[in-house]
Formats: structure tokens, C-alpha cells, sequence
């Protein structure tokens, strides 16, 4: 989830802002030459991401700012997923990444304090729409008709506004608790951008308190709806066999192939980095080369996610498909892009679960 500090022999063990520092010169974890690999190696990675996360997520930015009739409440959603991702991709990578080839944080107390502050903020950003994203559906397709005057652009952004105002006040604590830290190893000076458990503060509450904030009840959240979801579909899809079994039959599908890329995909992400940081910071993870690779790899896997999101969100739409492949071929095409940016296949719309947007606008499913 933080950048590291320092590199893969310096005392506070590659942690992911462990604050723990030890007194005595430690034993190098790698021997210098597999230092160097793994770090160039993990730096690499993290660039690729950084790449691969800012032009997905861009892409939806772009498709979905200049179609107006792809505006409906969950490609509002997507969007804000989409925002909420670059956000995570631009403030955090470079900073993590920078960690793994640099010694010391060159970059001061305050910005220590607020790159913290917005790598929590934009990972709680992503996680919460994804539940906002879940209860779109979940009313979509258990309460089509009722809930069309619910499911409307301008309550859309008021959730979104609102998801954002509380994210931003409960992640203060955050800035407060971190800060650049100096320390000696191996007879020199160093910084680092830490957890100020040296003031009081207690990591393991921060910890704990973060597990269940980012991954424990979003999780939870998400897989109440979608088991809600299944439970209709199963139960409405049941009797008959002609054109409407057909169709609820698919439905079915969709949101199937949904759950499964959703809650499997961000569960394994998330939950190796996430049981790392709680158990580093009740010193409960002991360091040697296999918990290091293996915290190395479920860091890489966590920062995986941000560049998942906009294949799993949009690239699952057919409408989202048609519209990337549309752009792409603009920018090779310059002459044409008026006809391509505004003129999407009305074929692609069919796909419905149900209810409009509150402005006319065609609701476009994202499976």
C-alpha cells in the first residue's frame, strides 16, 4: 500500500512504512549483486504498471468524456473508478518506485506527509466506487423498475461527491501519523518517509483499522449485493424456457462472470499485502529472503490492481470494446474522428439490465 523505505539491506527490512528500526547493523537480506537485480527488476515492473494503468485508465476518461450518449449513471461510476485509479497510479508508483533504486526520501517532511495522505485516500477512492459500482447493479437488476428514479446521473455524482468529502476527513489521521524520519545505518545518515510510531502513535491500530476500511467491508459490501443479485436472477430465471429464460439466462451469465472478476480479482490483489502489513506491524512477519520476495511479489500484485480495473470494468463492455477500438483508430485516422467520437453502433446498446439514467441516456451494462 506505502511506498517502501530504502532498499532491500537497510534497517527497516523493505518495509512498506514499517516503522519498526532495528539498533544494531543488520545481515543484508540479498547479497549486493541480487540486490541490485531485484530492485532494477521491481523498479521495472512498477514502471510498467505506472504505463499500462495511466493509459487504461486515461482511455476510459477519454471515451466516456467525448461520447455524450455513453454518459449513464455507471459509466459515471466507471469514470470516477477510472479518475480514482490514475489519481493512485500518478501519486503513488513513482514515489514506491523510487524507493526500491534510492536510499534516503529526497522529497521533505511535507510531501511525506501528503503522498501518504493521497495514497490512502485514492485506494479508499477505487475501493468505495467499486461499491457504489455493486449497488448500481445490485438496484438495477433487483429492482429495475423502481429504482430508475434512484439510478439517475445527478444522484450518481451526489454519491460520488459524498464518498469523496468523507474519504478526504477520515484519511487526515494519515498525514498526521507519517513523516520523514532520520536514522544512521552502516555509519550514515538516512530519511525515510515512515509511520511516527516514536510519538505515540500505534501502528497496528493503523493497521488493522486500514484492513478493514479498504478491503474487510468493501469486500463485504460487494459480495452482499452480488449474492443479492444471484438470488434474483436465479429465483426470476427459473420457470418457463422460452425467450425471457433465454435472456435471464444470460443475464445470469453476465453477473456471474462480474462476481467472479470483481470479488476474486481485488481479493487476490489485495489480501497478501494487506495480512503483510498487519502482521509487520504487530511484529508478527520475521525477515529473511523467502518473506521478502514474497512481500516484494504481493506489493507488485496489490499496485497490479489500479492498471485491472479499467479491463475488467470496461473492456467486459461491449460498448466500452467498440468505443477503445474507435479512439485508437482516430489517432491514426485524424479525418474521421468527428464521425467516431460521436456516432457509436446503436447495436451496442442493447445490453441493458434494466432503467435509464433520469435523462434519457441509455444505461449501458458493463458485463
Amino acid at each position: 500500500m506505502y511506498p517502501s523505505c530504502a532498499n532491500l539491506t537497510d534497517p527497516h527490512e523493505f518495509s512498506i512504512c514499517d516503522p519498526t528500526r532495528n539498533e544494531t547493523e543488520p545481515e543484508p537480506i540479498f547479497d549486493e549483486d541480487l540486490e541490485k537485480i531485484v530492485s532494477m527488476t521491481v523498479f521495472v515492473l512498477f514502471g510498467i504498471i505506472f504505463v499500462v494503468g495511466l493509459i487504461g485508465n486515461a482511455l476510459v476518461v477519454i471515451v466516456v468524456a467525448f461520447n455524450p450518449l455513453m454518459r449513464s449513471t455507471t459509466n459515471i461510476l466507471i469514470i470516477n473508478l477510472a479518475i480514482s485509479d490514475l489519481m493512485f497510479v500518478i501519486m503513488c508508483i513513482p514515489f514506491t518506485a523510487s524507493d526500491y533504486i534510492l536510499t534516503n526520501w529526497l522529497f521533505g517532511d511535507l510531501w511525506c506527509k501528503c503522498v501518504q495522505y493521497m495514497i490512502v485516500v485514492t485506494c479508499l477512492g477505487s475501493v468505495y466506487t467499486l461499491v457504489l459500482m455493486s449497488l448500481d447493479r445490485f438496484l438495477a437488476v433487483v429492482h429495475p423498475i423502481s429504482s430508475m428514479s434512484i439510478r439517475t446521473e445527478k444522484n450518481a455524482l451526489i454519491a460520488i461527491i459524498l464518498a469523496w468529502i468523507l474519504i478526504f476527513t477520515t484519511a487526515i489521521p494519515t498525514a498526521i501519523c507519517h513523516g520523514e524520519v532520520s536514522y544512521v545505518h552502516k555509519g550514515e545518515n538516512h530519511t525515510a518517509c515512515l509511520f511516527l510510531s516514536e510519538q505515540g502513535y500505534r501502528h497496528d491500530l493503523f493497521q488493522i483499522s486500514f484492513l478493514l476500511s479498504s478491503y474487510v467491508i468493501p469486500l463485504s459490501l460487494i459480495s452482499f449485493l452480488y449474492v443479492g443479485m444471484l438470488s434474483r436472477l436465479w429465483s426470476s430465471g427459473a420457470p418457463g424456457g422460452g425467450k425471457g429464460s433465454k435472456e435471464s439466462r444470460k443475464g445470469k451469465k453476465r453477473v456471474t462472470r462480474l462476481v467472479v472478476f470483481v470479488v476474486v480479482a481485488f481479493s487476490i490483489c489485495w489480501a497478501p499485502i494487506q495480512i503483510i502489513l498487519v502482521l509487520k506491524s504487530l511484529n508478527l512477519y520475521k525477515t529473511n529472503a523467502i518473506t521478502v520476495s514474497i512481500q516484494i511479489i504481493s506489493h507488485v500484485l496489490a499496485y497490479l490492481n489500479s492498471c485491472l480495473n479499467p479491463f475488467l470494468y470496461a473492456f467486459l463492455s461491449e460498448n466500452f470494446r467498440k468505443a477503445f477500438r474507435k479512439v485508437m483508430w482516430c489517432g491514426r485516422q485524424h479525418q474521421s474522428s468527428h464521425y467516431i467520437l460521436t456516432a457509436p453502433d446503436t447495436k451496442s446498446t442493447r445490453t441493458r439490465t434494466g432503467g435509464n439514467t433520469g435523462n434519457g441516456a441509455p444505461s449501458v451494462d458493463i458485463l
